[in-house]
């Protein structure tokens, strides 16, 4: 195996497990995909099982100053609400989950080499590369919950969820969910500078 494909995690609903993150971490407990609704007033993101059918979607309001985002189940149950703060120096998003767990995403700017996302209220942890959304996700103790994984070169956004720890699914879709819109809110205030 190429060391392409050692950094190039994704993979597609029916094939295999990734090679290296078996090896590290063994067999995914379930694995998830998401796909970005291209031609869609709203962000819409539908998350899939191996499939192909929707266990989750992320609908964004057309027009918000918070970029109010709610995930809901495959039943339309509300699973967590997401908004950025408006005006923050730090790229924040607050969630709160459907049973009241709330916690926040914040990006650190002034890192020379990478940036640093932190999860605040949880105790874990984003290790590898964030913005390019192939990423690790560990809990206090360090022990894998998930593996992100994006495609390359892909117009519909399209991400591969490795999930060790079932129990945190719906924490982990949020977090990716949030993770997308960080990164979408860049790309605006970058291509408007």
């Amino acid at each position: 195996m190429g060391s392409f494909s050692k950094h190039l995690r994704y993979r597609e609903a029916g094939e295999q497990a990734n090679a290296v993150n078996v090896l590290k971490h063994g067999e995914p407990a379930l694995s998830l995909f998401t796909s970005t609704r291209i031609l869609s007033l709203n962000h819409h993101i539908d998350i899939t099982d191996a499939s192909e059918k929707v266990v989750y979607r992320s609908i964004s309001k057309v027009i918000s100053l918070h970029d109010k985002t709610d995930i809901e189940d495959a039943d339309g149950n509300k699973v967590a609400h997401i908004e950025r703060k408006f005006l923050s120096f730090h790229e924040r998003h607050y969630v709160e989950m459907a049973d009241g767990k709330k916690f926040e995403l914040s990006n650190e700017l002034l890192h020379i080499y990478k940036d640093v996302t932190n999860i605040i209220g949880l105790g874990w942890n984003l290790n590898g590369n964030v913005w390019g959304l192939n990423f690790e996700i560990l809990d206090e103790n360090n022990k894998i919950i998930a593996v992100i994984s994006q495609k390359m070169l892909s117009i519909h956004d399209k991400y591969c969820i490795d999930i060790y720890e079932p129990e945190f699914t719906p924490i982990v879709v949020a977090i990716l969910v949030t993770l997308q819109h960080m990164i979408k809110d860049r790309e605006a205030a970058n291509s408007s500078n």
